[in-house]
């Protein structure tokens, strides 16, 4: 999916897929699914950018699930957790995960225009984070990489 987000797509099933993943993966691993945590799951997939507490908080008053930041802060707590969405170091931000099927260290390529955020796949340790940290005699057990730039669309434009 690294350049979906960045096209046309049928939204809606993005959205459904997405959500359907995250709760097939809370009943294998005998997780709550929560009402909020799936309606935040559903926030974040909703559009591809990037969110942070607060808009989704808003979101969630409007529609009369929660009024208070710890229920944003608890279900991306727990999303993020468990893998179901990231935060975005660079913009204090949240996203949905895209490859909830497999393990991965994410990379986030951000446009700096229409903000919209894509998360590709990578392998840190094959990587020249991988190389340093070996001559080093470290082991790399989490990494994360975000990217400024311009999407397609807004290169276009340009």
């Amino acid at each position: 999916m690294t350049d979906r987000a960045f096209r046309e797509h049928d939204h809606g099933t993005c959205v459904a897929d997405g959500v359907a993943a995250a709760a097939d993966a809370c009943a294998a691993r005998k997780l709550q699914f929560t009402k909020a945590r799936r309606r935040v799951l559903e926030i974040l997939l909703r559009e591809h950018k990037a969110m942070g507490a607060y808009e989704i908080l808003d979101v969630l008053r409007a529609e009369g699930i929660g009024s208070q930041p710890p229920t944003a802060y608890r279900a991306l707590e727990f999303l993020t957790r468990h893998g179901f969405a990231h935060r975005i170091e660079r913009l204090n931000r949240f996203i949905a995960c895209s490859h909830l099927s497999d393990a991965h260290a994410p990379v986030f390529l951000i446009c700096r225009t229409c903000e919209r955020v894509v998360e590709a796949r990578s392998d840190p340790a094959g990587g020249e984070i991988g190389r340093v940290a070996r001559q080093a005699g470290f082991t790399v057990e989490r990494a994360v990489r975000e990217a400024e730039g311009l999407c397609p669309a807004c290169a276009c434009s340009a």
